[in-house]
């Protein structure tokens, strides 16, 4: 019922930044939590960043002060801004949407396809 569409990702040198965005669509949905996760082959899929209908944020330790996620609850869009990109962070970044259940929808959870972000020395 949720289609996620993720943008923004590519090669950037170290010291770098990037903004990632996601596009929520579909029908009969409310969203409760927008985020993003990475992922390298034979690593476990790590948070990176989430945040709320009411604006409440959570970050990963490693990125605090250096990432910011917002979003646009009128569009179903969340954006992560990544500023001093180090070579390490390398991975595909994934949005993830949790949703309210509604009297004509369950309550879930999406993943995007996402989108690869490589970060050079």
């Amino acid at each position: 019922q949720v289609q996620l569409v993720e943008s923004g990702g590519g090669l950037v040198q170290a010291g770098g930044s990037l903004r990632l965005s996601c596009a929520a669509s579909g029908r009969a949905f409310r969203i409760k939590t927008m985020g993003w996760y990475r992922q390298t082959p034979g690593k476990q899929r790590e948070l990176v960043a989430t945040i709320t209908s009411t604006a409440t944020t959570t970050y990963a330790d490693s990125v605090k002060g250096r990432f910011t996620i917002s979003r646009d609850n009128a569009k179903n869009t969340v954006y992560l801004q990544m500023n001093s990109l180090e070579p390490e962070e390398t991975a595909v970044y994934y949005c993830h949407v949790v949703l309210w259940g509604t009297i004509v929808t369950m309550g879930g959870d999406y993943w995007g396809q996402g989108t690869q972000v490589t970060v050079s020395s």
